[in-house]
């Protein structure tokens, strides 16, 4: 089920798991292979994982583990992922997608592991789950975006008839999600991914016929106007979409500082204000306010 510890440095390294873990994880293949219990959760994970490839929202929980199963705990959802690795790539051929559109997708879970160490200062990764919709054959890294294959609900579908769409409750969508460690959301980048998107869901899944695109993030939060200049990246971003009400709006708060600062715990008064959306998110709390999710929609 998994490479060998021979072969499994080449196959991380196409994941762009980063070099520090690179050992941790050969070393510790012996002992989860030889765990009776590791190796039934790993067995199902993976079964549980590359079943309904394809499917949205099919997928298993992937619950946290023990904090004294240690560093192999930290690790164990990195070989649930190696070890599905054949699946997804086998899906992706079926379905005709390019190797470096899948190389590109699936070496998201390097850049997670990134996320993690710049969050709790060692390995792991922060949500599983979130790492699955790869692996599964749901989500795709197109250029600076990423794009997940879903469905309209309630609320936006709703908001989409409103508007005279075309596209209702229940429709196919792209939801799109914004990376880290993936340079500026220019509009430019953001233009290009959007034209990759529209023709690589259409040939690549002719039977899905995708018209609109959501999102759902702190990003479009219309706060952040008052704060960012009219020209600024994330403001260009906002207003591709059309907002929608009508979701919870309880607060936030913890999701931005996460995103800029790498660490939900951070003290606010400790926030840096280096960039300008630093100042925004750190400025924004110290003075009492509070962040929301936003969630828009526009028509491909």
């Amino acid at each position: 089920m998994l490479p060998s510890a021979d072969e499994l440095p080449d196959v991380l390294l196409d994941l762009a798991v980063p070099h520090e873990d690179i050992n941790d994880l050969v070393a510790l293949r012996g002992r989860l292979m030889g765990d009776p219990e590791a190796r039934w959760l790993l067995d199902r994970l993976v079964a549980g994982t590359v079943r309904d490839m394809g499917t949205a929202d099919a997928g298993p929980e992937y619950p946290p583990l023990p904090t004294e199963t240690g560093t192999l705990g930290a690790l164990f959802y990195v070989y649930v992922f190696v070890a599905a690795l054949p699946h997804v790539r086998a899906y992706h051929q079926s379905r005709g997608i390019p190797d470096e559109i899948s190389r590109r997708t699936l070496a998201d879970l390097g850049r997670h592991m990134a996320v993690h160490r710049r969050a709790r200062g060692g390995p792991g990764l922060l949500h599983p789950g979130w790492n699955s919709l790869h692996f599964r054959g749901e989500l795709y890294q197109l250029g600076r975006l990423q794009f997940q294959r879903a469905v309209l609900g309630q609320r936006m579908g709703g908001a989409t008839a409103e508007a005279g769409h075309s596209a209702r409750r229940g429709d196919p969508c792209l939801d799109l999600h914004i990376a880290d460690f993936r340079g500026p959301l220019s509009p430019e980048a953001c233009d290009r991914s959007i034209t990759l998107a529209r023709e690589f869901f259409a040939r690549h899944f002719p039977e899905e016929r995708h018209e609109t695109a959501t999102c759902h993030s702190w990003l479009l939060d219309p706060q952040l106007k008052r704060y960012l200049p009219a020209d600024s990246n994330i403001v260009r971003f906002q207003e591709r979409f059309r907002l929608v009400e009508g979701y919870e709006a309880e607060p936030d708060d913890s999701t931005p500082v996460a995103f800029v600062f790498g660490d939900r715990s951070r003290p606010v008064a400790e926030l840096p204000r280096r960039t300008s959306v630093e100042r925004a998110v750190g400025d924004h709390l110290r003075w009492g306010g509070h962040w929301y999710g936003g969630h828009g929609w526009f028509p491909l």
